[in-house]
């Protein structure tokens, strides 16, 4: 990693990037039709009803924010499995981009549903297999959605458990210092390497977090103090308790990432400044996988919410996304304009 330049130089290029990226993405107030050029005469798509027709007809329209979307198992009867604290949410400007995959890519469904997981951030989408759907929907009132930097989360620990020394200041720093020292060819997988030591080529074929595969002391020592995640019926509650209280390391900025990483689902993908990546092929990106910068292959806007029952939001609508064969998507790495 180069460290010639200085923090200050570093974290002002890192917010340049951020900024840019979000312009690039940010909402309009008229519909976007499948040329590209802003149509006055069309209103912008403003509830989950809407959203599902302009789906449906396959039709390129711009969302308003108010509007929000999460992937999930299909049958699932919340935004993520129920013992999350938080949901993960793509902003409107996602929802825009996936009405120009379908409406793009319509014929060749594979690239809508894997193209939408990929954009989320799914890892090991070669072979995934489990039926999922998107979940488009508003926000009951007074619900905030937030940006998911390391910052957001380590302010809304303190709310829920109080000032207790789990998550140290310099321990914290560390954590974002580390995120916000990319060079042009690093990403987000190289700073969960240098952060928690294990190995991005093991990351990226699927293996667990393990020594095997280098994962330093502090952050598996983090991972078996905060007990079972979410996903294994635990709760992220009683996660991030067990490591405020069971954890016996050094408070790093591994044992942090280790405690995010295990109770709400903030993976080696996660950028830690709001912005969606994978290192798949971007679908808007006309060229392979490995010939697509970094920043070609970060994608939206995303946000955290309280996890909540579909039952209990104001108005959504489910949409399943087909994902063809497993094992047969070579456009994840050789691009999807082929």
């Amino acid at each position: 990693m180069k460290r010639q330049r200085s923090l200050g130089s570093r974290a002002r290029s890192l917010a340049a990037l951020v900024a840019g990226l979000l312009l690039l993405g940010a909402p309009n107030a008229f519909s976007l039709p499948r040329d590209g050029a802003s149509d006055p005469s069309v209103p912008c798509v403003s509830t989950p009803a809407e959203y599902r027709a302009a789906w449906e007809a396959r039709e390129v329209r711009c969302v308003a924010p108010s509007l929000f979307g999460t992937t999930h198992a299909r049958d699932q009867t919340s935004l993520y499995p129920s013992g999350f604290r938080y949901a993960w949410a793509g902003s409107s400007t996602n929802l825009e981009q996936y009405l120009k995959l379908r409406a793009r890519y319509g014929d060749e469904p594979a690239k809508v549903g894997i193209g939408v997981l990929s954009y989320v951030g799914y890892p090991g989408l070669e072979d995934w297999s489990t039926p999922t759907d998107l979940e488009v929907y508003t926000l009951p009132a007074g619900v905030r959605a937030q940006v998911p930097a390391f910052e957001t989360w380590f302010r809304l620990l303190d709310e829920e458990f109080g000032a207790t020394r789990a998550y140290p200041l310099a321990a914290q720093r560390d954590l974002v210092v580390a995120y916000s020292r990319l060079t042009r060819d690093k990403d987000v997988v190289g700073a969960f390497q240098d952060v928690t030591g294990c190995r991005r080529d093991a990351l990226l074929a699927g293996e667990a977090p393990s020594a095997e595969i280098g994962c330093d002391r502090s952050f598996l020592g983090a991972l078996a103090a905060a007990g079972p995640s979410p996903y294994d019926g635990a709760d992220s509650r009683t996660c991030f308790a067990n490591f405020q209280t069971r954890y016996r390391g050094d408070r790093d900025a591994s044992a942090l990432r280790g405690a995010l990483y295990q109770c709400q689902d903030a993976g080696f993908l996660n950028t830690g400044v709001g912005l969606g990546y994978n290192t798949y092929a971007n679908p808007f990106v006309c060229r392979p996988a490995d010939r697509q910068s970094v920043r070609e292959r970060y994608t939206g806007r995303e946000f955290i919410l309280p996890n909540a029952r579909f039952t209990a939001l104001p108005s959504h609508v489910d949409i399943p996304l087909d994902l063809g064969t497993p094992g047969q998507r070579g456009f994840l790495q050789a691009g999807y304009c082929r």
